[in-house]
């Protein structure tokens, strides 16, 4: 038996290909972009050995679940994933990895069906492992199945140690990867048709281009600016970040490029320093509206999208308001918001003062609807205005897709298509986006 997922986000990758063959694949992810990048470089590297993705009705030889452990949700949908593959793909070889599969490789290893167990610190040599002897491709992505965004890995790993967070424990210290290999993936992307891409990893402030001994180390703004010239290239993301990481460089090199959004995705937490200072985090309330505002008075359109947890251990209602203040000061595009999660091996998880369920989940549901109105705010002042927007998906009679600053809007048009960056005016907004038109 094998299961599927509740919480986290649950990515079941398709991939088509013109090998004719009778060998089928399944790849699930959970969590983070680090993840959906680890999964489309399999994706890539099974395709090459001639598999395929396997239908909704056939039956995969090899399913593999990138599992998350970042909440107790996480864990849930993640056991979830493996005991439904291995429902409806009984014969077929169940590797699991990923975060949960590295804090409980046993359990994992128990699940009726699962036949191997890959620790994230050989996640690069996974089919290597599954197929021993075989020529294996290189692990590394040439498309993002089903995503007119590819995700690049930058870094993995951190070394920041957070009192909530159990990512340091199963991901390891931190390590980036060479700034030449990054670049090459991209160019393979972007030949390959995609227009956006976003530089992502655990801890991408972390970034330094894992230098050998006598090299001088890269810093994150030196590979933006390298990315940036990639010719084909139309937007350029840096994934989250923490605000004390957006120094001057990296800032100019974002609000200066040829093709760099701007927008960030700038995690905040919480709005109360003694929450922050509770949560080890290495910035405070102050340090991060100074970066907002910097990148703002620069940028008058520069939007921000964060990360916020309600309900840490000693969080008072004088804290929750700080950072329902925060919000109403920065006018987030979007915020993702995370209930507490209390994790084993973590010293969020020894301390007192535990925020009730019941309260924490009030906090929630007033998070979320206060998110939804700033965000709605926001949108407002753009309204009137042309701007360019990259397509994405269908909804009903519109094509959503994202503005250059992460604005979500619904356009209206003939012979639009996925993957095109169309000028858009904008004529109302709604609580879905902007909605708008195609100049024509």
């Amino acid at each position: 038996m094998r299961k599927r997922g509740g919480s986290g986000i649950i990515f079941s990758f398709f991939a088509g290909s013109s090998v004719k063959s009778g060998k089928k694949f399944k790849v699930v992810t959970l969590g983070c972009r680090t993840n959906q990048y680890e999964s489309q470089a399999y994706i890539d590297q099974l395709m090459k050995m001639g598999y395929t993705e396997a239908s909704e009705e056939e039956v995969a030889e090899i399913c593999i679940v990138n599992t998350c452990t970042v909440t107790e949700s996480a864990d849930s949908s993640s056991r979830y994933q493996i005991r439904q593959l291995a429902r409806h793909h009984p014969d077929a070889k169940l590797v699991v990895t990923g975060c949960l599969a590295e804090r409980r490789p046993d359990e994992i290893a128990s699940i009726e069906g699962v036949s191997h167990v890959i620790s994230n610190m050989e996640k690069e040599k996974l089919l290597e492992k599954v197929f021993p002897g075989a020529e294996v491709p290189e692990f590394s992505i040439e498309n993002f199945s089903a995503h007119t965004r590819a995700f690049v890995k930058v870094q993995d790993g951190c070394n920041s140690f957070c009192t909530y967070c159990i990512i340091p424990y199963v991901r390891g210290r931190s390590r980036s990867r060479k700034k030449k290999e990054i670049v090459e993936e991209v160019r393979e992307l972007v030949k390959n048709g995609f227009k956006e891409v976003v530089l992502t990893g655990i801890n991408v402030g972390d970034f330094d281009g894992n230098p050998e001994e006598g090299e001088e180390k890269v810093s994150l703004a030196e590979l933006v600016k390298e990315v940036d010239k990639v010719e084909g290239l139309k937007r350029l993301r840096v994934s989250s970040i923490d605000p004390d990481e957006v120094n001057e460089e990296l800032a100019s090199a974002i609000l200066e490029g040829k093709n760099t959004c701007h927008s960030m995705h700038i995690v905040l937490q919480s709005g109360s320093n003694v929450v922050l200072k509770r949560m080890n985090r290495k910035y405070t309330r102050q340090i991060f509206l100074h970066t907002v505002d910097y990148m703002q008075k620069r940028s008058p359109d520069f939007t921000v999208t964060t990360d916020i947890i309600v309900g840490f251990p000693g969080e008072t209602e004088n804290d929750f308001q700080e950072t329902l203040d925060v919000m109403k000061e920065v006018k987030f595009a979007k915020v993702h918001m995370f209930p507490y999660s209390e994790r084993p091996r973590t010293r969020a998880a020894q301390y007192n003062n535990k925020v009730p369920s019941d309260e924490i989940q009030k906090r929630k549901q007033i998070v979320l609807r206060h998110s939804e109105e700033i965000a709605y705010e926001l949108r407002e002042k753009y309204v009137g205005r042309t701007m360019d927007v990259l397509l994405e998906s269908t909804e009903g009679d519109y094509y959503s897709g994202h503005t250059d600053n992460f604005l979500p809007v619904l356009v209206q048009g003939e012979n639009l298509l996925s993957n095109q960056i169309v000028p858009v005016t904008l004529l109302h907004n709604t609580p879905k986006g902007l909605v708008g038109t195609v100049c024509a």
